[in-house]
């Protein structure tokens, strides 16, 4: 594995594919966030709302995104994260996160993220900083 320091502009981070959106996901996170809104977990609910169906939480598809660090952890920490969401995601969806490095800056390395659905709708757009300890 490359080390997150060696790491040149335009240089991806390895993507990850999360696994399909399940309703267990949704009520576990519900719990952890207190974010307990039954359009994520409730069926009825969300089709009264005028949605097709539950939806993931936002914040739960921003958490995923930190994934795309987790083997860099020793090299430093993510700083600052800025984030669009541009779309929903719904059960069973498959989720792709990406990160491309944009900027370096001493020991700043600003990424473009992004999460896109199997379809390869972008739900999630923006940027990560990480900072190099």
């Amino acid at each position: 594995m490359t080390q997150i320091t060696d790491m040149l502009v335009g240089d991806n981070l390895l993507e990850i594919q999360l696994n399909p959106v399940s309703r267990m996901d949704l009520i576990k996170y519900s719990g952890a966030s207190g974010d307990f809104n039954p359009i994520h977990t409730i069926d009825d609910e969300a089709k009264n709302t005028g949605l097709p169906g539950i939806i993931a939480h936002g914040m739960w598809t921003m958490g995923n995104l930190s994934k795309l660090f987790t083997p860099y952890y020793e090299e430093g920490f993510i700083q600052d994260f800025s984030i669009r969401f541009k779309g929903m995601v719904f059960l069973n969806d498959i989720v792709t996160l990406k990160a491309e490095l944009k900027e370096r800056n001493s020991n700043l390395l600003t990424f473009d993220v992004e999460a896109v659905n199997q379809l390869g709708k972008q739900v999630l757009a923006g940027q990560v900083v990480y900072k190099i300890v």
